[in-house]
């Protein structure tokens, strides 16, 4: 478990490897524990891209660090880290087109950082050639994953020059006409986890396509909605002119369109954008008539629809020539709003949390602290709206839900409420298939939230949307420890590599944009790397269970700040990567596999020598099982 320190416990050690900083605050044989495996360890070994320029060749050797493959050496530089955590520390640095890792060399407790290029959101020159005081010129780093990080250097001849412009040109290279490290990468994998999701495939799963509803190609080209997929349900009675006639009334194009489909009730969960009303109130009859048959579809007496904004904003997007659903023009539908805030509250809000939690946690004032930044407020909302989605379907009724355009709160509402609907989305493969189809596949805009390879930081663009949503899943986890196939660590390493631009699988705005950029071709999948080692991410403690509903409590009370992820870079938290209940269990289960195949072992010997035996009085296959039981 994880406890707040006001200070770190005497003989403490810390060490993390990889995406970790590693911070050893003194060195005890007694506490020293061993350091955790890294995230991002590339099971392919230490070796570097044979295209490596002769400079490279001439760099001190980096033996502490897998170099992946495709990755190359760009500059080494002696300089001083300062540690947060601890006191300044002297090193070298080393930036390759993927990473900046630094190795102290001054002491003998090892202090490390490896951080991806990608996870870099900001970096600075600090003071001037004139700062007075010790380590005052130098470069500060911003991070997207909770974490900043500082350099000093010595002030006379430029010294940061080099290390400044490298740094800025490689963690930000579409700003500088660069391609992103994925597309250098030259990482193979058995698995390929580009064929994790197939749109016909899932829909196939999920009992479609039916009498009541068909899929249509309209979107083949991109010609009806260019941030839709090509493959698309919609209700059986609508024909094609519908379709394009509805999408000229919706934002973006973004149509209303099957998401799940209820097998026993036949209710559905449809995802859009919002209508566009305006100030005038403008009415359009086949958008009507539309949502009339997807209420038809199941015999639903009201569609209800969720609009995931706050009352106030719905109106407010009046002026923009947006709105919502009226009472007078949807007479057979009932409006919903969820009350969730946009994507400018909730960069703010994780600003505030970042503020709290790196570098130091304050223990004091801890509680009024959280609660101050609106994090966990945000969580219960989302979480709070995906429940009322997943409780209509589940009685019955069909529901349709969208926010402004339908790629941010509109993924997190139908995706969770899919999580608590759908056992196959809890398994390890389900999750990936469920982040493919409908963040992935319906154009959640990842380049423009996460800012990949762009200097821009200060974008109002940015937003954690997709943090997020696994924030809520990992509050589900916790509530229900026995019914998700995958672990924690799963969620960690999806979020570490949304940042580290190592895989195609978060690139790019929408389908159209990574099909036109070749993603599936010129890039490795995160699946692929997920996929190879299925055993990192399994839950040992899982149970199957595939008629059951999920309903987590969205109270404060029961809602948790999720500590192992923003809160990872402090030493003075105390980090056990696996809870001890959990490897005894883990310990047993190899235990009783054991058994169980030497039991296997046992009867096939049996077997065999009662077959070969004339003895009368010989013992039974079955009586020699009854000897051989165990407590498993």
């Amino acid at each position: 478990m994880w406890s707040f320190c006001a200070r770190a416990p005497s003989g403490f050690q810390y060490e993390l490897n990889s995406h970790y900083i590693t911070c050893v605050l003194k060195a005890n044989p007694v506490m020293a524990s061993a350091p955790i495996a890294p995230y991002n360890s590339s099971p392919l070994g230490n070796s570097s891209s044979p295209n490596a320029s002769r400079e490279s060749l001439k760099m001190e050797p980096l033996a502490d660090v897998a170099m992946l493959p495709g990755e190359e050496r760009v500059i080494d530089k002696d300089i001083i880290y300062i540690c947060p955590f601890n006191a300044a520390v002297k090193g070298k640095v080393f930036i390759t087109n993927y990473r900046l890792y630094f190795k102290n060399t001054d002491s003998e407790t090892p202090v490390t950082l490896d951080v991806p290029l990608g996870v870099i959101s900001r970096v600075e020159k600090m003071g001037g050639a004139s700062s007075r005081g010790e380590n005052s010129y130098g470069l500060e780093i911003t991070c997207k994953d909770m974490r900043n990080l500082r350099f000093a250097l010595k002030q006379e001849g430029h010294s940061r020059r080099d290390i400044f412009e490298i740094l800025f040109k490689y963690a930000f290279p579409l700003s500088h006409g660069m391609q992103l490290f994925a597309f250098l990468s030259q990482e193979k994998y058995e698995e390929n986890g580009w064929n994790v999701y197939e749109a016909m495939g899932e829909y196939r799963r999920q009992g479609l396509p039916s009498s009541e509803w068909r899929v249509t190609f309209i979107n083949k080209n991109y010609e009806l909605c260019d941030t839709y997929p090509t493959i698309l349900v919609v209700p059986y009675k609508a024909t094609e002119e519908d379709l394009r006639r509805v999408a000229t009334f919706r934002s973006r194009c973004r149509i209303p369109v099957l998401s799940w489909f209820h097998k026993e009730n036949h209710a559905v969960i449809m995802r859009c954008s919002q209508p566009l009303v305006g100030m005038s109130g403008k009415r359009n009859k086949d958008d009507e008539r539309y949502l009339d048959l997807i209420r038809e579809a199941n015999g639903t007496t009201k569609l209800t629809i969720y609009d995931a904004r706050p009352n106030v904003n719905a109106v407010a997007n009046k002026a923009t020539g947006g709105g919502y659903e009226g009472d007078d023009a949807y007479q057979n539908a009932e409006l919903v709003f969820l009350d969730i805030h946009n994507i400018h509250v909730m960069r703010e809000s994780l600003k505030k949390l970042k503020d709290i939690v790196y570098p130091n946690v304050e223990e004091s004032h801890w509680l009024s602290s959280l609660e101050s930044t609106h994090w966990l407020e945000h969580i219960k909302l989302v979480l709070s709206g995906a429940i009322q989605v997943a409780d209509k379907v589940s009685s019955g009724s069909s529901v349709v839900v969208h926010c402004s355009d339908g790629w941010d709160r509109t993924a997190q509402l139908t995706s969770l409420a899919m999580l608590m609907l759908d056992s196959f989305y809890r398994t390890l493969r389900g999750f990936q298939v469920l982040l493919e189809k409908e963040w992935i596949s319906f154009g959640h805009k990842f380049a423009s939230r996460i800012g990949h390879g762009d200097k821009n930081h200060a974008d109002q663009d940015r937003s954690p949307i997709f943090l997020q949503f696994i924030d809520c899943v990992w509050q589900m986890t916790k509530q229900f420890p026995t019914a998700f196939e995958f672990n924690e660590r799963l969620l960690v390493v999806i979020l570490d590599h949304l940042y580290s631009c190592r895989f195609g699988t978060f690139l790019y705005n929408c389908e159209s944009a990574r099909e036109s950029n070749n993603v599936r071709v010129k890039t490795v999948s995160l699946w692929s790397f997920v996929d190879s080692d299925t055993s990192l991410y399994i839950n040992p403690f899982y149970t199957s269970e595939s008629s059951r509903v999920l309903y987590p409590v969205a109270s404060m009370r029961h809602l948790e700040l999720w500590v192992t992820y923003y809160i990872r870079w402090n030493p003075r938290i105390q980090h056990q990567q696996q809870s001890p209940v959990e490897q005894r269990y883990k310990e047993l289960l190899a235990l009783r596999d054991q058994y169980l195949k030497k039991l296997e072992e046992l009867q096939l010997s049996d077997s065999t020598h009662l077959t070969n035996s004339s003895t009368p009085n010989a013992a039974t296959p079955n009586q020699h099982i009854t000897h051989l039981q165990t407590p498993f």
